[in-house]
C-alpha cells in the first residue's frame, strides 16, 4: 500500500493529462519532461535515502515517506496552477516515491523468508499496476465537479495517514548476522547488463503508462474510456505478477528467460499499438499492461536470488536502472511525439523493449558461466526443475568449504 501511494502521482498525471494539459496549457514534450523530472528525483532520492534508511528504523522512514507524499500531493492541489509549479511539486513527489520504495524494501528484507521471496517481490512490485488501476478509476471523478486537483489532494491526505500510522508503529528489534569469511560477490558485468536492460524496459513501459491516455485521445477515445481500459489492464497485470511470483517460488531458476519473453510481448504490443485504430487500442493496451509490464517483480527476485553476498548492491543497481528508465523514457517519447508523431514514438519504444530482451539473454549466459566456474558459497539450483529436484546445482566441493 505504501509503494502504491508513492507511485500513484505520476500515473494520475498520465491518465488525467488531457485535463491537466488543457488547464495549464502545455504540450506532450512538457508532459514528458514533467514525468522525467519525477523519476529523476526518485532515482537520486533512492540513492540518498537508501543508506540513511539502513541506519534508521523503518518507522522513521515511513514517517518521512508519508510527509513527502502529503506535502507534494497537497501542494499540487493548492499551488499546481502553472507548469513550472507542477514540475517542482512532482519532483517532491518523486522523492516521496523513493522514500516509499526504500521503506517497503526495508520491511520486505526483514520479514520475508527465502522460500517466499518470489511472491513477496511480486506483491511489492504489484504496487505499480495498482497505482495505475486506482489512477484510471479516478478519471470519471476528476471529470466531474471535483476536478483533477482533488485527486492529488486525496493522495496528500493519505500521506498524512501514513505519517500517523508510522508514528504509532513499534519498531521490532532485528538481529543482524555477522559476516564470516571472504565475500562472495556476484559478477559485475552481468549486473551492469541487467541494470541497463531494466533501464530500457522501464523506459518503454513508463512511456506507455505516461502517454497511452494521450494516444487514446489522439485517435478519438474519451479519457473516461481510456481510464477504464488502463484500469482493466492494470488489474490483470497485478494478477500476472502474483502468479509469476508464486511459480518462481516453485522452481529453481529460469526466471530471466520468463522476463525475456515478457519483454518481447511488450515489444509486440507496442508495435501493434502504433496503429491508430480505436478498435485495436483497447485489447492491445490491455495485453501491453497485463503481460508486457508484468516483469519487474520477477526480474528483481531473479537478481536478488543470484546475488550471493551482495543482495543490496544487486537490487540497488536494478532499482537505479528502473528509475533512470522511468526518467529518460517519457522525456524521449514526448520529444518524439511532438517532433515526428506518436506512431514512430510507439515503434521506437517497441525497439527499446527488444534491445532490453537481448541484454537479458546475454547477461543470463554470463551468470550461468559464472555459476559453473565460480560456484557460490551457498548451493544454488538453477536451470529449472522443482525445488527438491533442480535441473542443475552450483555448489562448492566439500574441500573448498
Amino acid at each position: 500500500m505504501l509503494t502504491t501511494l508513492g507511485s500513484m502521482p505520476v500515473f494520475l498525471l498520465a491518465v488525467l493529462s488531457p485535463y491537466v494539459r488543457s488547464d495549464l496549457d502545455f504540450g506532450a514534450s512538457r508532459l514528458g519532461l514533467t514525468v522525467g523530472c519525477y523519476f529523476t528525483f526518485a532515482a537520486v532520492g533512492a540513492m540518498l535515502v537508501g543508506p540513511v534508511a539502513d541506519r534508521v528504523s523503518a518507522r522513521l522512514s515511513a514517517v518521512a515517506a508519508g510527509a513527502l507524499c502529503a506535502g507534494g500531493g497537497l501542494g499540487v492541489a493548492v499551488w499546481g496552477t502553472s507548469w513550472r509549479n507542477l514540475v517542482i511539486l512532482m519532483a517532491v513527489l518523486g522523492l516521496a516515491n523513493a522514500a516509499c520504495q526504500v521503506t517497503a524494501n526495508l520491511t520486505l528484507a526483514r520479514s520475508i523468508s527465502a522460500e517466499r521471496r518470489g511472491f513477496g517481490f511480486a506483491v511489492k512490485q504489484s504496487a505499480i499496476p495498482a497505482a495505475i488501476l486506482v489512477a484510471g478509476l479516478c478519471v470519471p471523478i476528476a471529470n466531474g465537479a471535483l476536478g483533477w486537483r482533488a485527486m492529488y489532494a486525496a493522495t496528500g491526505l493519505l500521506g498524512l495517514v501514513v505519517v500517523v500510522l508510522g508514528l504509532g508503529r513499534r519498531q521490532p528489534v532485528v538481529a543482524r548476522a555477522a559476516g564470516s569469511g571472504e565475500d562472495d560477490r556476484p559478477p559485475l558485468l552481468p549486473l551492469v547488463l541487467l541494470m541497463i536492460a531494466m533501464t530500457f524496459g522501464s523506459a518503454a513501459a513508463n512511456s506507455m503508462g505516461a502517454f497511452v491516455a494521450t494516444w487514446g485521445a489522439e485517435i478519438g477515445l474519451s479519457p473516461a474510456r481510456v481510464g477504464v481500459v488502463m484500469a482493466l489492464g492494470s488489474g490483470l497485470n497485478i494478477l500476472v505478477r502474483l502468479v509469476s511470483g508464486l511459480l518462481a517460488d516453485r522452481r529453481q531458476g529460469r526466471n530471466l528467460p520468463v522476463v525475456t519473453g515478457q519483454f518481447l510481448i511488450g515489444a509486440l504490443a507496442l508495435m501493434v499499438l502504433s496503429w491508430p485504430s480505436p478498435t485495436i487500442f483497447w485489447p492491445v493496451t490491455v495485453l501491453a499492461f497485463a503481460l508486457g509490464w508484468s516483469w519487474p517483480g520477477l526480474m528483481m527476485y531473479a537478481v536478488v536470488r543470484i546475488s550471493r553476498d551482495g543482495p543490496a548492491t544487486a537490487s540497488g543497481m536494478l532499482q537505479a536502472g528502473a528509475f533512470a528508465g522511468g526518467a529518460a523514457g517519457p522525456m524521449c517519447f514526448g520529444l518524439l511525439g511532438d517532433t515526428v508523431g506518436f506512431v514512430p514514438a510507439w515503434r521506437f519504444a517497441s525497439a527499446v523493449f527488444v534491445i532490453g530482451a537481448a541484454l537479458i539473454v546475454i547477461a543470463r549466459r554470463l551468470l550461468v558461466t559464472d555459476l559453473v566456474n565460480r560456484p557460490p558459497r551457498e548451493p544454488l539450483g538453477y536451470g529449472g526443475g522443482r525445488l527438491s529436484n533442480p535441473a542443475r546445482m552450483a555448489s562448492r566441493p566439500a574441500s573448498d568449504e
